[in-house]
């Protein structure tokens, strides 16, 4: 099941302000997500948020099409809260107020893959 990491620039010297808008972050309201016909596209399975100096990573480990994913976290109430909370905190400016500003902005900011290992893919399972 892959993982994608999702990077944020801030400004330093505020990891614990940060830290505390993401510790009250509210969940999305389902870790289902679909297609926009409604057909089942894939599930959360995870989050982590990460911080040192100017930089913030939110790694998600999903099943299913990354951007439906996108698409998901933009609907969602506690997605827009945290933005609003993180902007002062952004070192650079971006418009993540409608879905389509945020679709594009997740689209943009996710790092590219190297490697993604799990036990799953190890060489010596049988």
């Amino acid at each position: 099941m892959p993982y994608a990491a999702i990077t944020y620039r801030v400004k330093p010297g505020h990891e614990d302000e940060i830290a505390a808008i993401f510790a009250d972050f509210q969940r999305v309201d389902t870790p289902d997500f679909a297609h926009a016909d409604g057909a089942a596209a894939g599930r959360l399975l995870g989050t982590g948020v990460f911080i040192k100096d100017d930089v913030l990573v939110r790694v998600i480990h999903y099943e299913g099409d990354f951007a439906a994913v996108g698409r998901h976290m933009a609907r969602q109430t506690g997605v827009h809260v945290l933005e609003d909370r993180l902007s002062p905190y952004l070192a650079e400016e971006r418009d993540t107020t409608s879905a389509e500003g945020f679709a594009a902005y997740f689209r943009n900011a996710v790092m590219r893959p190297i490697a993604q290992l799990t036990v799953d893919t190890h060489p010596g399972r049988g």
